[in-house]
């Protein structure tokens, strides 16, 4: 039996959440890369990363930091490492964003 490995990215809100804020989100015209991590993926483990990101106003990944791991030391670097790979499409001005990674094995 194959098993497929999952990881899905999900916008929560941005920081300080003010209602008439604008949530920024992925541009879709740049491939975000997803990659499972070997050791994770061998030894079954999932979970969900919540990452705290600094958008640049051009939606550039400026920093970013773990707020709630998923357990996994593996999961929670890989998850901070591929997200700077990924762009986002930002309201504008430097705005921290929540995003919550989920790995799942299925």
């Amino acid at each position: 039996m194959k098993r497929f490995a999952i990881a899905a990215l999900s916008l929560l809100s941005v920081l300080p959440a003010f209602a008439a804020e604008k949530v920024a989100t992925l541009d879709p015209k740049v491939p975000c890369a997803i990659e499972y991590p070997k050791a994770s993926l061998m030894n079954e483990e999932k979970g969900t990363v919540v990452l705290g990101l600094k958008l640049s106003p051009d939606g550039k990944v400026l920093e970013s930091k773990v707020n709630k791991s998923s357990g996994f030391k593996n999961l929670d670097k890989a998850a901070e490492k591929s997200i700077t790979k990924c762009k986002f499409v930002s309201p504008g001005g430097d705005q921290w964003q929540t995003l919550e990674y989920v790995w799942k094995l299925d």
